[in-house]
């Protein structure tokens, strides 16, 4: 087992790396930038150490500082959590080369799945079927433009690394094309450090289904259900839910054997997520694969009771899946709702959601500054139930409960959300949100008269 793990992020993803370690019996080191030395982790952790000031370039991209860090602490092992430097493979080959565990896959693997471009062409050599769009990256605007007219508008100008929406942008004629690749070049290198991007086929409202495998170092793969992420805002998710509704039992399996298909030709190991678009006529298509754990990975482990990051430790150890596919089952229906934060300033109340079925991760306490400098989420309630209609209900409940006094949310309006018809129905798509933001916060406006 691991003696010492250095926590490489921040905030709540963090905290679950530390209450995991805890439970394992293995120190935790999170490292913090200036602006987070009075976070929660800093305080819930073995160790800490701050790497650098408020920017993330400076602290927690500053791969030499984090690496220093870990020989300083004696840390036989990295946790990279999600987001920052989870997929960046010179990361994880700096890790292997300094001797320590990078948790995650290897960095060749990174380089194979993580670069999303060079993941398409692999899932195309076996026969995984995926989106139409360039052969390589696109280095210009004028090579974007041909591979548009090739593939036809409308487009989305992608980032080739890292993920959460970033670097990704909707081209809909060549007169948008170079704002589009400019701002998608920016982000992405200010994002991920890359700002290496390529071009897809823009499936029109479409449904996005993602699939969590884990696999081991021996070969071992299984799927653990899918998840439907189609409620998003500029790319950003803001509620994900297991398992998809409106989808057939054989499409279903369709969909999660790809997944096993795909993670298995890339020679997979840790915890990872196979991403897809799903048309309106039943077709399917792989987009990328997330080689870390995800931010909504509570959904999946309330619906299987299995704890992801643990066995992401395990088989960074080498141990192999305790279980096989048929030993996981998927008994009820999840939902996870984000909390973001819609401005900056001091927590002053605070009151998170409890009771049967409800699940709450956040770094969030009273007094606790929240900061301009990183993601606006502070809080995610994961709610189970029996069916659907019992998980909504409850995830209603808990809506009616936070209290987060002291800066703006979205929780008002994701509870509006929740009494919309189609929100009821299920199976709505990626373009929903867009279609009933504009009622919600009409409505949320009348309501605080």
């Amino acid at each position: 087992m691991f003696k010492r793990i250095l926590i490489a992020n921040r905030g709540e993803i963090a905290l679950r790396i530390i209450r995991c370690c805890r439970e394992l019996n293995i120190q935790s080191v999170v490292v913090c930038s200036t602006e987070d030395k009075k976070s929660l982790p800093v305080m819930m952790a073995t160790y800490s150490i701050c790497i650098g000031p408020a920017k993330a370039k400076d602290s927690y991209l500053n791969q030499n500082a984090i690496i220093e860090a870990a020989k300083k602490m004696n840390c036989d092992a990295i946790h990279p959590g999600y987001g920052f430097l989870s997929e960046n493979a010179d990361f994880a080959r700096k890790c292997e080369q300094n001797g320590i565990v990078f948790i995650g896959p290897s960095a060749d693997i990174i380089d194979r799945m993580g670069d999303k471009q060079a993941a398409r062409k692999l899932m195309m050599e076996n026969d995984v079927p995926v989106v139409p769009g360039s052969e390589g990256c696109i280095d210009t605007v004028e090579d974007a433009l041909k591979w548009a007219e090739k593939v036809g508008y409308p487009v989305l100008v992608k980032a080739s690394a890292g993920g959460g929406g970033k670097g990704m942008r909707r081209v809909y004629s060549a007169q948008d094309m170079k704002a589009a690749f400019d701002s998608a070049k920016s982000e992405a290198e200010s994002a991920f450090g890359n700002g290496d991007l390529y071009l897809e086929k823009l499936i029109i409202d479409p449904r996005h289904i993602e699939v969590q495998i884990l696999a081991d170092k021996s070969g071992n793969v299984v799927h653990l259900g899918e998840r439907d992420c189609s409620l998003q805002k500029n790319n950003q998710k803001l509620l994900e839910e297991s398992p998809a509704v409106g989808i057939d039992d054989d499409l279903r399996e369709r969909i999660r054997q790809t997944a096993v298909k795909a993670a298995k030709a890339a020679g997979y190991f840790s915890a990872g997520t196979i991403e897809f678009v799903l048309d309106k006529h039943g077709n399917f298509y792989f987009i990328e694969m997330n080689t870390r754990i995800q931010v909504e990975h509570p959904v999946t482990e309330c619906a299987t009771g299995i704890d992801l990051v643990r066995e992401q430790i395990l088989i960074a150890l080498g141990r192999k899946l305790p279980f096989e596919q048929k030993d996981i089952k998927i008994n009820v229906h999840v939902i996870e709702c984000r909390i973001n934060a819609l401005s900056t300033g001091k927590i002053t109340t605070l009151h998170l959601p409890e009771g049967f079925g409800v699940r709450v991760e956040s770094a969030l306490y009273e007094g606790y500054e929240v900061s301009p400098y990183y993601d606006s989420m502070i809080a995610k309630l994961i709610v189970f139930g029996s069916n659907r209609r019992e998980a909504v209900r409850r995830l209603r409940r808990v809506l009616e409960e936070i209290i987060v006094d002291g800066v703006k949310t979205n929780a008002h309006l994701m509870y509006l959300l929740t009494y919309q018809p189609e929100f009821i129905r299920g199976g709505f798509d990626t373009s929903y949100w867009k279609k009933v933001e504009g009622d919600l916060i009409k409505e949320l406006t009348e309501v605080s008269k």
